[in-house]
């Protein structure tokens, strides 16, 4: 049974890493900002209504991958927010599990206050850091993990190594989806890297993005799909890519496994667990 919850109101709010603010848009929507990077928008009326393209990317991809609505799929959220990706996954796929992890405190119990969110079992949020979760959880538990986890504008370096990425690829079922939100700016350095990584670690990777981030021509977001099994590439999936509000093209197979040209990333002194 659903819980009375407190209605959103715009504002700033002190959380445990920072400062949150709430802002309203015209259709009746909110965007969460966090420590001055915007982080999710909720539709409350609309839970299948996201406003960040990386988010509809990956939709579409796992929507590509499993296109049966009443899959009882699992899935791990490493980066939760508002939880608008966990609340949109949990809508089109009713019988599926979500764990969304949010090293926040304070803004985990902010968004179950502001947002309909579906309570667990559907959908649990948990506090801590998103590789110790990760390296805590059982073997091929999960069919979809799902990394947009940033401070800031970036993702913490140990959850960008190899050494992360294996703990990952531990936890999927066979044949599981990896679903890493990278950003960057236009010099492709940090991408090409994290590409590269996961590249080594899985079998299969496809990429998403924008034409012009692929060619180095704006900052943006890079949506890697990465598994041991197939991976989305359908023309279906392209076209659907294409005709989004702001189209984006696949990059997979060769192509894709060339875009990650940069050094491999490994664990060091400067990638132990901190801030997600």
């Amino acid at each position: 049974m659903a819980t009375a919850r407190s209605e959103p109101e715009p504002g700033s709010f002190e959380i445990s890493t920072g400062v949150a603010e709430l802002a309203s848009d015209r259709e009746g929507g909110w965007l969460l900002t966090v420590n001055g990077v915007q982080s999710s928008h909720i539709a409350p009326a609309r839970p299948d209504l996201l406003e960040f393209e990386y988010m509809r990317q990956a939709v579409a991809a796992v929507e590509d991958r499993y296109p049966d609505r009443s899959a009882g799929l699992r899935f791990l959220h490493l980066g939760a927010a508002a939880c608008a990706l966990p609340r949109a996954l949990a809508h089109t796929y009713p019988a599926s599990r979500h764990v969304a992890v949010e090293i926040d405190a304070e803004l985990a119990r902010l968004a179950r206050e502001w947002f309909d969110i579906p309570r667990a079992p559907r959908l649990r949020i948990r506090v801590g850091d998103a590789r110790e979760v990760v390296t805590g959880l059982r073997e091929q538990t999960r069919d979809v993990v799902i990394r947009d986890a940033f401070a800031e504008s970036l993702t913490p370096d140990h959850l960008k190594t190899a050494e992360f990425t294996q703990a990952v690829r531990r936890v999927l079922a066979p044949g599981g989806l990896y679903i890493a939100n990278c950003g960057d700016r236009r010099d492709l350095k940090s991408v090409r890297s994290e590409v590269a990584t996961v590249a080594e670690v899985f079998a299969n990777i496809t990429l998403i993005a924008d034409p012009s981030m692929f060619k180095g021509r704006r900052s943006g977001n890079v949506v890697v799909v990465a598994s041991d099994g197939p991976v989305p590439d359908s023309p279906e999936l392209e076209r659907r890519l294409r005709s989004d509000p702001e189209p984006a093209r696949l990059m997979t197979g060769d192509a894709a496994r060339a875009f990650g040209s940069g050094a491999v990333l490994r664990d060091g002194p400067a990638t132990r667990p901190g801030t997600v």
